[in-house]
């Protein structure tokens, strides 16, 4: 048989104040997900976070990129102007240049094998370092992979056409999450292609156009080869345009001294 329990009797006078409820103690399994889940966030949205980036050596170009260089876990984009925009020499030198003060294995994938390999070398970039994979019209599925293989230190694409803001997107994520440096080089028959100056996700984009060189001081012919390199966007930093010195043996660039201020030679009086 079942025994009712008994019902206290309710007071008659003002009534009490009803106890503080307890709160129910949640399941430790539940606090230790939510814990996990927060410190996820915390570290996705961490300020500050040191960017490993590759300075140019030229302080004035430096000092306009986010971390005093160009990341090195990134997408980037380089492009010739001119006649250039179509093989994209100095383009390619630039980018050469850039790895060549890299450590470790690159993977270069070409649209066409089109590419005169021991050129790299006077920009510093030794062929023993490079992987070359011609990958026709899969340029940017061969770099995606690339980048999730571990032991190399960038990932170079020729790309011709266009580029869609989710492709450079996708790149732009492996980069990150490789950790790897991701160039792409632009290359169109047209000089003025407007697919050049399409948004991408980019975080730099550099224009490449060769100058007349100076001569040489002490032997006949031509001096260093000059470049006016232009910073069109900078994810976190500032757009510019400076006349350089082509990169060197060793990959770097210099800077040539301003002239606008000079005076006129043939101004001079006697």
């Amino acid at each position: 048989m079942f025994t009712t329990p008994a019902i206290p009797e309710k007071p008659s006078g003002p009534s009490a104040p009803a106890a503080p409820r307890a709160p129910s103690a949640a399941p430790s399994g539940v606090i230790a997900e939510l814990r996990e889940r927060i410190a996820r966030i915390e570290r996705s949205h961490t300020r500050g976070a040191p960017v490993k980036s590759l300075c140019l050596g030229i302080p004035a170009i430096d000092q306009v990129l986010p971390g005093g260089g160009i990341s090195l876990s990134a997408l980037h984009e380089a492009a010739s102007v001119g006649p250039d925009t179509e093989h994209a020499a100095a383009a390619t030198l630039f980018v050469a240049g850039l790895l060549a003060r890299l450590d470790g294995p690159v993977l270069w994938v070409l649209r066409q094998a089109d590419l005169f390999a021991p050129g790299l070398v006077g920009a510093g970039l030794l062929p023993d370092r490079v992987i070359f994979a011609e990958a026709g019209k899969t340029v940017l599925a061969v770099m995606e992979e690339g980048l999730r293989h571990p032991g190399l230190c960038a990932v170079v694409g020729e790309l011709t056409g266009k580029l869609s803001l989710v492709a450079s997107r996708r790149l732009q994520l492996a980069a990150e999450q490789a950790g790897v440096m991701a160039i792409l080089l632009r290359r169109s028959n047209g000089f003025d292609d407007p697919v050049l100056n399409e948004p991408t996700a980019a975080s730099t984009r550099w224009r490449i156009a060769a100058l007349p060189s100076p001569p040489a001081p002490d032997t006949p012919g031509l001096g260093r080869a000059r470049w006016r390199l232009d910073l069109t966007r900078c994810r976190g930093g500032e757009p510019g345009s400076w006349i350089t010195e082509a990169c060197d043996a060793t990959g770097r660039l210099g800077l040539v001294p301003g002239i606008a201020d000079r005076p006129d030679p043939a101004l001079r009086v006697a």
